[in-house]
């Protein structure tokens, strides 16, 4: 039985998906297998650059700190330079700190709000023009389900405030870009067995958790990897401006 491949032709950007178990480059070998050319973003340019040639010599991974504006730019003209396109850009990069409110900082609240929320708008505006010219294109971000349920298992209020930003910014873009034929779609996951959540809980604690979850699991990277390929590929044409909520049921709404 042949498999139709979903994403034939396309180009696209996945930021922070360097790491070895983690969400972007889960998405990034899904979507190089479905005939997609990828490029992998992230803050250590050489991981980046492994990670892409872990998947084949045609995709790339270059540096980018997604919370830097210019940073964001310059990726997206070299992707333009060395493909001619960009027809995906999955806004992936995050990070996160547990923290109470009265022990935020003000430098941790702008750390986490930048990456996480201004790199979604910086890296958003650097792909907009190049899909305008196209006459379209895909974009998702990753948001949390931390920013549905008011606070989530591993980061702090900072960290649920610039991912409820994300779903603002995604359905405002949206709204903005649909004539120009630019779906903005969201993904919320909730407990995912990555890198940033390794070492953090027990397998006691995993076990409560997953307990709780009507699926009785704790998601993996490949289960949110799935959701941005239906986003990016022309299976969700009729979509833009949603939520795709990825956990499992641990929040019904």
């Amino acid at each position: 039985m042949s498999h139709a491949l979903l994403l034939e032709g396309k180009v696209a950007m996945i930021s922070g998906a360097a790491s070895a178990r983690g969400i972007g480059l889960a998405t990034a070998h899904l979507f190089a297998r479905h005939g997609a050319k990828v490029v992998i973003l992230d803050l250590d340019g050489d991981a980046a650059a492994a990670a892409a040639a872990s998947i084949g010599p045609e995709h790339r991974g270059y540096a980018c700190d997604v919370a830097d504006k210019a940073a964001c730019e310059r990726a997206a003209a070299r992707v333009i330079t060395e493909f001619g396109r960009i027809d995906i850009l999955i806004n992936n990069a995050g990070i996160t700190q547990p923290a109470k409110t009265v022990d935020i900082d003000p430098a941790s609240w702008e750390r986490i709000l930048n990456v996480n929320l201004g790199g979604v708008l910086y890296l958003s505006q650097a792909v907009i023009p190049q899909m305008k010219k196209q006459g379209g294109g895909s974009i998702a971000c990753m948001s949390s389900v931390s920013a549905q349920r008011g606070g989530g298992i591993l980061g702090g209020p900072h960290y649920s405030a610039a991912k409820a930003g994300v779903l603002g910014l995604a359905k405002a873009m949206a709204r903005e870009l649909g004539p120009d034929n630019i779906r903005v779609n969201c993904v919320t996951p909730g407990l995912i067995n990555t890198d940033i959540s390794k070492g953090k809980l027990t397998d006691a604690q995993k076990a409560e958790i997953a307990g709780n979850i009507p699926l009785n699991r704790l998601g993996d990277a490949g289960d949110v990897a799935g959701a941005y390929l239906f986003l990016a590929s022309d299976l969700s044409a009729y979509i833009t401006g949603a939520v795709i909520d990825v956990n499992g049921g641990m929040l019904i709404h």
